[in-house]
């Protein structure tokens, strides 16, 4: 069956008849649903070769244990939550392999400003790498839980049925890995404004003296917001 055959098929149709021998039916929950766990085990594990196994291994698991879903929450839910764990064993052999790598109310997202300069994609880039080291440094938990509510944007209670935790306990967990980050990211902020500060200035002095010809200086142009999913990209 091709994918327009499934278009009026819910997950949970689609789980039950791959457990009941459809050879088609998983595939087109892992079409469905693979862009979104990708990139919660892309920001958990931060790295891409660890990030496709823990994916892989996920969909095994998934496709190997359809039998034992009850319906209890979402198919989606279910194969976070399997994504989740298998990044989480992932990072935890990793930490045993090595002996090293904002308010609370202060969500990831607005530790950096996500309206970026189009024309600064090494920047952005840069960024995120920083972003990602620092996050590197959490441990598996809590890095879970702020990729789920601070750049997945999942409400607090879905990423609580997601990890398969009460939602206090997805609270407390972003609340200790913003305070552990908040060190670790002052500083971007702080040159970010720095940066800021100069455009304005620059652009304040040149609106005084306008050049005589040629193209408006690439300041000018009205920022991109550039923003994924429900944080940082």
């Amino acid at each position: 069956m091709d994918d327009a055959g499934f278009a009026d098929t819910s997950d949970q149709d689609l789980l039950a008849q791959h457990v009941a021998g459809d050879p088609d039916a998983f595939g087109e929950l892992v079409r469905r649903h693979r862009d979104r766990l990708w990139a919660v085990a892309l920001r958990t594990l931060g790295d891409r070769e660890e990030a496709a196994d823990a994916v892989q291994d996920a969909l095994v698991s998934a496709f190997r244990a359809a039998h034992t879903f009850r319906g209890q929450s979402a198919v989606t839910t279910w194969l976070h939550r399997i994504t989740v764990n298998a990044c989480l064993d992932r990072a935890r052999k990793a930490a045993s392999r090595r002996t090293a790598p904002v308010d609370d109310a202060e969500r990831l997202d607005q530790l950096l400003e996500p309206h970026e300069s189009a024309e600064a994609p090494a920047e952005r880039q840069d960024l995120h790498r920083q972003l990602m080291a620092a996050l590197a440094t959490l441990p598996a938990e809590q890095r879970a839980a702020l990729v789920l509510v601070d750049m997945q944007a999942y409400p607090v209670a879905e990423a609580a049925r997601i990890l398969d935790v009460p939602t206090g306990t997805v609270k407390s967990r972003c609340a200790r890995g913003r305070a552990r980050l908040l060190p670790l990211l002052t500083h971007l902020r702080s040159s970010r404004g720095g940066a800021k500060d100069s455009k304005e200035r620059n652009r304040t002095q040149g609106a005084s003296v306008p050049p005589a010809s040629g193209p408006r200086d690439a300041d000018d142009g009205d920022p991109a917001a550039v923003k994924g999913g429900g944080g940082l990209a």
